[in-house]
Order: C-alpha cells, then sequence, then structure tokens
C-alpha cells in the first residue's frame, strides 16, 4: 500500500485532476458531473474513490492528482472513520494546499456539533480548508462545485502567482478558529 503522491508525475498542460472521496457516494457523483459541466477554460478530470489507499494495478496510467477532497457526511459516523484512515494513504505533500475538506448535512438539527467539531480539529491539524456545503439542492451543490474548481485552480497552478498565496493562505488560516484551541 504505498503512499499517494503529489509530484511523482509530471503534469499535463490546462488539465487539473481532483480526486473526491466520499464513503457512501450520495453527494459525490453529483458534485462530479456539477464540476465538469461548469468548466470550460481548462481541462478537469475527476476521479472517484470511496477510500484510500486506491488500487496498485492502475497506479501507472493514473494522472498526476492534482487536489484530493475528501467528503464527510455529519449524519454518518462511519463517513468521518473512513476519512480519518483514508488521511494515513498520504503523502505530507498533499498537505501543502492540496486536500480540502467538504462538510454536508451541517444544518441537520439531528447532528450533533462534536461530529462537526471533530471535523473541524482534523482539518485544522492538517491546515487544510473546510468547506461546507449543501448537497440536497441544486444551488447548493454548484456553489460547492465553483467553490471546489476555484481550490483545484490554485493547486494545479492555473492561477496566477499572487492569487495563489493569497487564496491559499486565507482559505488555511480560517480553518484554525481560536476556539478550536480550548481543548
Amino acid at each position: 500500500m504505498a503512499l499517494l503522491t503529489p509530484y511523482s508525475k509530471i503534469p499535463e498542460l490546462n488539465t487539473a485532476t481532483l480526486l473526491l472521496v466520499e464513503n457512501e457516494e450520495q453527494f459525490q457523483c453529483r458534485l462530479a458531473d456539477a464540476i465538469v459541466q461548469r468548466e470550460k477554460d481548462v481541462n478537469v478530470n475527476v476521479r472517484l474513490a470511496r477510500k484510500l489507499p486506491l488500487p496498485v494495478e492502475n497506479g501507472e496510467t493514473r494522472p498526476r492528482i492534482d487536489l484530493v477532497v475528501f467528503i464527510v457526511n455529519l449524519l454518518s459516523e462511519q463517513s468521518f472513520l473512513v476519512v480519518e484512515n483514508s488521511l494515513n494513504h498520504l503523502s505530507s505533500d498533499y498537505f501543502l494546499g492540496k486536500v480540502c475538506f467538504v462538510v454536508t448535512s451541517a444544518r441537520c438539527g439531528a447532528v450533533s456539533q462534536e461530529r462537526l467539531l471533530s471535523v473541524r480539529k482534523l482539518a485544522a491539524s492538517h491546515r487544510c480548508p473546510v468547506i461546507c456545503a449543501e448537497h440536497q439542492t441544486d444551488d447548493g451543490v454548484t456553489m460547492a462545485a465553483t467553490r471546489l474548481l476555484t481550490i483545484l485552480k490554485v493547486s494545479a497552478g492555473l492561477s496566477p502567482m499572487p492569487t495563489t498565496a493569497l487564496y491559499m493562505s486565507t482559505l488555511t488560516r480560517c480553518t484554525v478558529p481560536s476556539d478550536l484551541d480550548e481543548d
């Protein structure tokens, strides 16, 4: 079980590859379709996985993955556990702006705040942004796709350099609020 590394392959011109990791696949396919439909300037490849590690047999034909997005459904404890275990199969180089967390069902009244806090702490410990997404409406899926495309372009090096540094700095800083340090 080899670690997934971001710089082991040469990037393709005007191409960005996104890996969506979700245990339950409820939101994953809709989000992948929205991402591909929204982007017209850059060739975007979206890969889907239920968990990491990825199969070894397709490793040589797999493109370079520019952004790994972990989708956590707050209604499912299993979803969080799969994400937590999958993080062990990423090279530490991915945590330099190439990992993002998308949280669904954050508005649901049945969700305990401890689960959301656990996801925020996990993201903060890896200095990764967290995006809350509304997965039940088309507008929510479209908004999540737009945000992920922006992050993908930055992580793939398809955005101007000043924008890249400022944008990623803002995203990372926002994920480490002072209320997480009160433990």
